[in-house]
């Protein structure tokens, strides 16, 4: 008898327990952040947004340091995610890599003037495909930052290549991959890295692809049956 789960990799009977244990132990992640805010799994995308008033509650500063560098002195990152950061850039640094910070958190008032800046230059069918509308972006959620260039130019710098070889040894996930913009709502962007945990991108990378929106999107259904 095959169980079927919304995975790219079918569930049977063969290998369910080992599926449960895995999403139990991304459950289990999920516990240590604060619940009196949103879920580190919180799926916000072109269908599923937040309020214009949401605001991460503990926010903390991202200021350069000896780990990474910032492009500039506004930024900021819910508290573990910025931990998480520090513990990629270190391990970046051992490789020889610093990385640099160019976006994290944005308020919806950011985002609703950058996606209008867009679509005064490019139009609003183009500025969709690579802009968030305000109150369906990830970096509202405090738990993502664009690294480097932010352009597609950055996949082929050693920042980039480092980071799509490891980021997610340190719980780091490329949201938006190359040829899922037909599922993430997005094209391509080597930059856009979100943090989920270490278990979770294991999880990602056995049971869905490696594709982030498969997953979240399932951790959303699952919660709610």
């Amino acid at each position: 008898m095959s169980v079927r789960f919304n995975t790219v990799v079918s569930i049977t009977d063969e290998n369910r327990d080992a599926f449960l244990a895995d999403l139990h132990a991304v459950l289990e992640v999920e516990k240590s952040f604060r619940a009196d805010d949103l879920s580190l799994y919180y799926l916000i995308d072109k269908k599923h947004f937040v309020s214009a008033d949401y605001v991460p509650k503990d926010l903390v500063k991202v200021r350069g340091n000896d780990l990474y560098n910032v492009s500039r002195n506004d930024l900021s990152l819910r508290p573990d995610v910025e931990k998480a950061l520090r513990e990629m850039a270190r391990g970046a640094l051992d490789d020889g890599i610093k990385l640099m910070v160019s976006s994290t958190y944005r308020s919806y008032d950011y985002q609703t003037k950058l996606f209008a800046r867009y679509v005064a230059q490019d139009g609003e069918e183009l500025a969709e495909r690579y802009s968030a509308r305000p109150g369906t972006s990830q970096h509202q959620l405090g738990v993502a930052i664009d690294f480097g260039s932010i352009t597609d130019d950055f996949a082929e710098t050693k920042q980039g290549r480092w980071l799509y070889e490891h980021s997610e040894e340190y719980g780091w996930s490329l949201s938006f991959p190359r040829d899922y913009e037909d599922v993430t709502g997005f094209m391509w962007e080597c930059w856009h890295f979100r943090y989920i945990g270490k278990e979770a991108c294991s999880f990602q990378k056995k049971w869905f692809g490696d594709v982030q929106q498969f997953m979240i999107e399932f951790l959303d259904s699952w919660k709610k049956n």
